[in-house]
């Protein structure tokens, strides 16, 4: 009964930034990995970042790394990307998704609850 909440996404030209947030409620989700992926039209669901459930693990896809952030306030049951630097390639529908089992994962099939996703839109 996890339900995940986006929002933040929106539209924005190259080299904006926006922070994406996801709202969790329903589940323990304190204990719960927690991921961002995005799709794009035409593209698979991709991995995009992870983070463990104290926050101290993290993990990006390389083509955001060192331009976006992840982390998470367990106090608020929210989980956030920070995205900076964006591209027009980084246009797609962003996703938040829990994992249960404690270990991070980059692959869809691994989390377990789904957001209904934020449209990011960068244009160039």
């Amino acid at each position: 009964q996890v339900q995940l909440v986006e929002s933040g996404g929106g539209l924005v030209q190259a080299g904006a930034s926006l922070r994406l947030s996801c709202a969790a409620s329903g589940g323990i989700v304190n204990k719960y990995v927690m991921g961002w992926f995005r799709q794009a039209p035409g593209k698979e669901r991709e991995f995009v970042a992870a983070i463990s459930w104290s926050g101290s693990s993290r993990d990006y896809v390389d083509s955001v790394k060192d331009r976006f952030a992840i982390s998470r306030d367990n106090a608020k049951n929210t989980l956030y990307l920070q995205m900076n630097s964006l591209k027009p390639e980084d246009t797609a529908v962003y996703y938040c998704a829990a994992r249960r089992i404690p270990i991070m994962s980059r692959t869809t099939s691994g989390y377990d609850y789904w957001g209904q996703g934020t449209q990011v839109t960068v244009s160039a």
